[in-house]
């Protein structure tokens, strides 16, 4: 602290014996009660990493409550924080430094939200702050002030009518799951879905589930990937509960009408809250239940620091606040796969019987008899089996069809020798955008008009990988005079009409058609499946069952065409048996000590920077068995290096506050620059 300042106190037990005596308090008058205020501050810096005391002025002793914004001096700097608790005296041994101001009155910070905020930052080793960060949305000043000046906050309404059960009774253990939340117990479930539309898609399962518990008296959080899906999940809510008790929380649509909502939640005036990642911590009253929609969804996880995912978020608050879990998706994730094998979780899945009458029939172009029939199907990006399956389509109805890129042609190489093409710039792929365009550096946006292969100086290219405004192209010329919709890039469509129209969609892209799709053709199996990635098979599983939910069932005529080669991954969609493909992925992970069998930390930087990370986080660290934390690195990785840590589910708790306290200390002492630190991040193997 700069001048006559006094330092705010570090309350960190073992800083804190060895003074004889309470700290005394000075300055101006303080407030009569719980005079000592403890505020976490608004700074990513680990080691500011902790709560501070500050005295409490008697003339904001009525409105510095737990929860409140407010502004301190730290440093000679005024920033901003939030008031943990009042106690009545601290042990710092010297005078405090008095608040500055409170910005609002508003108690926006309640204690839930603050102990799990907490809880996700140990488990992330990450900061408070930057959980903070994405659970309490930035302040409105207007919104506040329409908020005092209005009434008093009105208890919602409790549903009129029991929740509509019809489609639940379909699936073992549905009906028993929708009775115990409605008689006011936590079960905890994971749903298989068969249907993405419809009166027996998700979304109307995941709103007779949210009713069930509000007839309870309790309310619900319910978190999906994109604002698609949460435009069905509203309809789908309108429909059980009564006008008013619903809060959207989404970054979409702005900062007022986002903090408006989340304001309804905190007031009691919303008991359902429903939106993207930072929903997970909206401040629902007599919380019963948290929802998450399609886990394996990259959307889920957080761009920023600490990279918490939205799965393990609900749970843990299911945990802390004792309420019930529903995991849902049309397949199943290896770390929910995770939890019915160790009993946390009850598996709700649609007998075989229902599934035969329920799902669309796949066919696979790549089995033997096709390929009798077919023997170029291999080869061809739109064998013959898939080109009649859109044509039969099209007179029913529209038609899906999923690649698995966007653009034109995303991917180049050299005709000559068959290497990929790179900038000559900047070494970034080169992509054309059009039949007509010239060649682009998909990284620094350099034209290559004269490009010329640094392996074997050939100039000219050729398309390794169609886009999805390519493919478009093409069936619009294979399917003259129909209707051709893409969604992709910028341009993704929520839904769709039912009237016949080829509609070309990236992965993770496809739009809703409101009866269904008459057909669905996903190409570019092998293409998803081949990918880097410990989660490809995984992935692409999961984005085949999301686009094959979107087809009618097979009485109706509904066909599924793939063309992939992995029986495996294949076998999953043919059999309509997701769980079945997780537990023998999840078996296999176990078996080579894979994520999610193991937690996975990584740590990223300059290699001195990582190296001394390293040494003095495994100095530190002792594993409860006594073994040494399996690593791997540090590995080259763009212009720095990257080590990953395998941890046992036992000692997580124990290596991950070694990781945080490694990294306080580094950022305090300035031995060393400082690292990327993620915990069970999808993308780092």
């Amino acid at each position: 602290m700069a001048g006559n300042e006094a330092q705010p106190t570090l309350l960190q037990p073992s800083l804190l014996q060895g003074f004889p005596d309470k700290s005394p308090v000075s300055g101006p008058p303080l407030a009569a009660v719980n005079p000592v205020a403890r505020v976490v501050l608004e700074s990513s810096l680990p080691h500011l990493d902790r709560p501070f005391d500050y005295s409490v002025p008697a003339e904001l002793a009525d409105s510095a409550v737990p929860g409140v914004r407010v502004k301190v001096k730290f440093n000679g700097q005024e920033l901003n924080g939030f008031v943990l608790e009042r106690v009545d005296a601290s042990d710092a041994g010297h005078p405090l430094t008095p608040l500055h101001k409170v910005v609002s009155s508003l108690s926006v910070l309640t204690p839930q939200i603050a102990g799990l905020a907490g809880t996700v930052a140990a488990r992330y080793a990450g900061t408070l702050s930057d959980v903070l960060r994405t659970a309490v949305p930035p302040r409105v000043a207007k919104v506040e002030k329409e908020l005092l000046a209005g009434d008093a906050a009105r208890e919602p309404e409790l549903p009129s009518n029991a929740p509509d059960a019809t489609a639940w009774a379909s699936y073992s253990n549905g009906a028993p799951y929708l009775n115990h939340l409605a008689g006011g117990r936590t079960p905890k479930a994971v749903l298989t879905a068969l249907q993405g539309f419809g009166p027996g898609g998700w979304p109307s399962l995941v709103a007779a589930a949210v009713g069930a518990v509000r007839a309870s008296g309790r309310g619900a959080v319910v978190v999906v990937p994109d604002y698609r899906d949460l435009e069905q999940l509203e309809v789908a809510l309108a429909k059980v509960l009564p006008p008013g008790d619903v809060a959207r929380l989404t970054a979409d649509d702005g900062q007022t009408p986002r903090y408006r909502s989340f304001l309804r939640i905190l007031r009691g005036e919303a008991r359902v809250a429903i939106g993207t990642r930072s929903a997970a911590y909206a401040p629902v009253r007599e919380l019963g239940l948290v929802v998450c929609w399609d886990d394996g969804d990259d959307l889920h996880i957080d761009q920023r620091a600490p990279y918490a995912h939205t799965r393990e978020v609900l749970l843990l608050r299911a945990e802390q606040e004792n309420a019930a879990c529903l995991m849902a998706s049309h397949s199943r994730s290896t770390e929910l796969q995770r939890l019915v094998d160790m009993k946390w979780a009850v598996p709700i899945e649609a007998p075989r019987t229902v599934i035969r009458s329920t799902v669309p029939r796949v066919l696979n172009t790549a089995d033997s008899f096709e390929q009798e029939r077919d023997p170029l199907a291999r080869i061809a990006r739109l064998p013959g089996a898939a080109w009649r399956a859109a044509k039969e389509g099209l007179e029913h109805g529209p038609v899906l069809v999923q690649v698995a890129r966007a653009g034109y042609a995303p991917s180049l190489a050299c005709e000559t020798c068959r290497e990929l093409a790179r900038c000559n710039n900047c070494q970034g792929p080169l992509a054309i955008s059009s039949s007509s365009a010239m060649p682009l550096c998909r990284w620094c946006s350099t034209p290559a008009p004269q490009w010329h292969c640094n392996h074997c100086n050939g100039t000219q290219l050729r398309r390794v990988a169609a886009g999805a405004v390519r493919t478009a192209e093409e069936l619009g010329r294979a399917f003259p005079g129909q209707t051709v919709i893409t969604s992709s890039g910028e341009n993704i469509k929520a839904t769709v009409p039912d009237a016949p129209a080829l509609v070309i969609a990236t992965v993770g892209a496809e739009p809703v058609a409101p009866q269904g799709y008459a057909a669905a053709l996903l190409l570019d199996g092998n293409s998803l499946l081949r990918r880097e990635n410990l989660r490809a098979g995984e992935d692409t599983v999961r984005r085949w069952f999301n686009a094959a939910s979107l087809v009618r069932p097979s009485n109706q005529g509904g066909l599924v065409v793939i063309t992939a080669d992995d029986t495996t991954a294949t076998g999953a969609l043919l059999r309509w048996d997701a769980p079945g493909y997780a537990s023998r992925e999840l078996a296999l992970r176990k078996e080579l000590q894979l994520p999610p069998a193991v937690r996975v930390a990584s740590v990223t930087g300059p290699r001195a920077d990582v190296a001394h990370f390293s040494d003095t986080f495994e100095a530190s660290v002792k594993l409860k068995s006594g073994s040494k934390l399996r690593s791997a690195g540090p590995a080259p990785l763009q212009a720095d290096v990257r080590t990953l840590y395998f941890i046992p589910y036992a000692d997580a708790a124990d290596v991950t506050r070694a990781m945080r306290a490694v990294k306080a200390a580094n950022a305090a002492k300035r031995t060393a620059g400082p690292v990327q630190l993620r915990l069970d991040g999808v993308d780092v193997l």
